[in-house]
């Protein structure tokens, strides 16, 4: 191969993220709606963690699974809002190649876990309506925690590719 037929690409060392380009003026009103959010979906997300923990009636494996969900939930909120917050807050923009890359790994893979949980709880609920004399000897809490690892060694899988070569 010639040398004229090569591409030398390096990658960029940081972004430059811009928020809501021609509102800069109202990021920080702007950045309200977002706050607030965030801070429902945390107060929610642990509350529902608490009163399952609490409560020895919801230890089942539709309550294992909505756990799961929710911890999946927390991670997506902070691996994304933070960064928003901060550009939005403080005018952070600069974000570093790598920790760009984290995020993308994290926020994919967390949305891949979320889809897998949502299909084990529907299957949660097949069990339940068409067999519901065998739901309690189908799903234990060795089968739940079976198909949670299944859940994250998937996404884990299937994500972390991207990443790696988009790094290279």
């Amino acid at each position: 191969m010639s040398a004229s037929n090569t591409t030398y690409f390096t990658n960029p060392s940081t972004f430059i993220l811009l928020g809501i380009p021609g509102l800069e003026a109202a990021h920080v009103w702007i950045s309200i709606p977002f706050c607030a959010i965030f801070a429902i979906a945390i107060l929610g997300n642990f509350t529902i963690l608490f009163i399952v923990k609490r409560e020895p009636s919801l230890h089942g494996p539709v309550y294992y699974f909505l756990c799961m969900l929710a911890v999946t939930d927390l991670v997506l909120y902070m691996s994304a809002l933070p960064k928003m917050l901060s550009i939005f807050w403080f005018n952070f923009r600069e974000i570093d190649f790598s920790e760009c890359l984290t995020q993308m790994y994290f926020i994919h893979c967390f949305l891949t876990m979320e889809s897998g949980l949502i299909v084990a709880m529907a299957f949660d609920r097949y069990v339940a309506i068409c067999d519901p004399l065998r739901h309690s000897t189908t799903l234990t809490n060795a089968v739940v925690a079976k198909i949670g690892l299944a859940v994250v060694l998937r996404s884990t899988v299937v994500i972390l590719p991207y990443p790696i070569l988009a790094r290279q």
